[in-house]
């Protein structure tokens, strides 16, 4: 298998006009700064490896900056105490700002991702936007309760009058990966404001471009100074500090569980509150009955969309055993067949791995599997002159207690093993750490929800993968996670819940 690396650039004049500028800065309370420090980092294309431009690399003191901007503006009320109406008109306009900016948006996520423009164009960016309309719509269904309390000792002649008050948490810092960028900053950023509070935003290093183009927007659409900010560098200096500062109320995350891990001890100084979204290892799991046209495509695309790099990625397939040489050979075919080049590239069906470094740890778990027993049915090449890209890959011949089928590997690489039956599924699918999505694929409606049941994750998708709307709420069990993004659980994140009891 190539890569076909042909000359492409940016065709919109939004993303041209955007790199003329290739220094770009940091928002803090409404203006666009440099690192205190000076320093900065390349934005690079991980295809080619040229420089797209350079940010500011934030530290503490920068950190420091953004959180003062934040909880001015969140103690003065400017945001906070706006109408639930105006609020959700200025994430509407957000909303309407990232539509009309969609194809700038797309080309400057594979620029600074790799990911096919495709996935941005048509499905990561459309998803941000979906973001921002569908909380514009949670700003008004806000909603304490009432309560019939049973106290009964009130003074003679008195009764007691209880209900809830819900409140935005306060400042909150929200650190989001290099994987999906807008979208997942989207799924942070929309129910934090939509609930009142004010955020810091500390995206991926290696993916900030378009978080910066966002402020932009953001800006744009007319939110006050200080209520959104967004602070550049790397995750051990501006991500630590952001985790550790003692005037943040919340960390939002989605990463690795090994850095979630981190940010939990990192926000023990105050107690703030932490929503982890984390790893995954989720199953497809193919029964026989399965319709094959509509599941064989679909698990491929549950694991080779965006290269792999999707938390929810179908990375380990169970195939019942009369059907496994066939699924197999089918997604097997799939991989051969797809193209990997630059994302900008309309003939691109996968595109690199983001780094170097996340494309030698993909290739060190497939050279790790094959020394513990496993084979390579198709792919394991690493390629391209930068050693960035990763062929599609399936392995079989595994065993449960494998690093390739236990670890996240976050890559084009899909494990696969036979099953007896459906009585197998629940302990094979949830013999894992993780417990963030998976999928089953049969025509026995029975079958499916019993095993839906089943099997421990935040989302079990039947006859289908990867499909996300901005209403359906995303998160993990065991090591996948604490909280849910989408969906109305997610403006709850942001709120405290307040008891006012009252003798009347």
């Amino acid at each position: 298998m190539n890569v076909v690396l042909n000359e492409v650039a940016p065709q919109t004049e939004g993303a041209q006009s955007f790199l003329k500028t290739p220094a770009k800065n940091m928002l803090i309370n409404g203006e666009w700064v440099e690192a205190q420090s000076g320093e900065r980092l390349d934005s690079k294309d991980p295809a080619t490896g040229a420089v797209n431009g350079t940010i500011p690399k934030g530290a503490k003191a920068d950190v420091d900056a953004a959180v003062k901007a934040a909880r001015d503006s969140f103690e003065s009320g400017v945001w906070r105490n706006m109408t639930p109406d105006d609020r959700g008109r200025l994430l509407w306009k957000v909303s309407e700002l990232v539509e009309a900016n969609i194809d700038e948006l797309a080309e400057l996520e594979t620029l600074d991702q790799g990911k096919p423009l495709f996935i941005g164009r048509w499905a990561e960016i459309p998803g941000a936007a979906q973001q921002f309309r569908y909380f514009a719509g949670m700003t008004s269904k806000i909603e304490g309760q009432t309560i019939t309390s049973s106290i009964n000792y009130q003074p003679e002649g008195k009764r007691m009058h209880a209900y809830t008050l819900k409140e935005p948490i306060g400042v909150v810092g929200a650190i989001t990966p290099w994987n999906s960028p807008l979208v997942l900053e989207a799924m942070k950023i929309a129910p934090c404001l939509a609930a009142g509070c004010s955020m810091i935003l500390k995206p991926a290093e290696a993916t900030s471009l378009t978080a910066i183009r966002l402020g932009e927007l953001i800006m744009e659409a007319g939110l006050p100074p200080g209520v959104f900010n967004v602070i550049t560098g790397l995750g051990p200096e501006a991500g630590q500090a952001l985790a550790e500062h003692m005037d943040v109320d919340k960390i939002a995350f989605t990463g690795s569980t090994a850095t979630g891990k981190k940010i939990i001890d990192a926000a023990k100084g105050n107690m703030k509150k932490v929503a982890l979204e984390l790893g995954g290892k989720s199953p497809s799991v193919v029964m026989a009955d399965a319709e094959m046209e509509l599941a064989i495509p679909g698990a491929a695309n549950a694991i080779f969309f965006n290269g792999g790099q999707v938390c929810v990625a179908g990375s380990r397939l169970y195939v019942e055993k009369k059907a496994f040489d066939n699924v197999v050979a089918g997604i097997a075919d799939i991989a051969k067949s797809m193209q990997m080049g630059h994302g900008l590239d309309p003939a691109t069906q996968i595109g690199p791995m983001v780094s170097k470094i996340q494309a030698d740890r993909v290739k060190g778990f497939i050279d790790g599997g094959v020394s513990d027993g496993a084979e390579i049915v198709t792919g394991g090449e690493q390629l391209g002159d930068n050693g960035t890209f990763i062929s599609p890959t399936v392995i079989a011949n595994t065993r449960q207690d494998m690093a390739v089928v236990q670890e996240e590997i976050f890559g084009p690489v899909v494990v696969a093993a036979p099953i007896d039956s459906m009585d197998d599924v629940p302990a094979i699918a949830n013999g894992s750490r993780y417990g963030l999505a998976a999928s089953v694929w049969t025509q026995d409606i029975s079958k499916a929800t019993r095993l839906a049941a089943d099997i421990k994750a935040g989302t079990v998708w039947i006859n289908c993968h990867l499909m996300f709307d901005a209403s359906l709420p995303i998160g993990g069990y065991k090591e996948s996670g604490w909280s849910r993004d989408s969906g109305q659980q997610a403006v709850e994140n942001y709120l405290e819940t307040k008891t006012v009891c009252a003798v009347v």
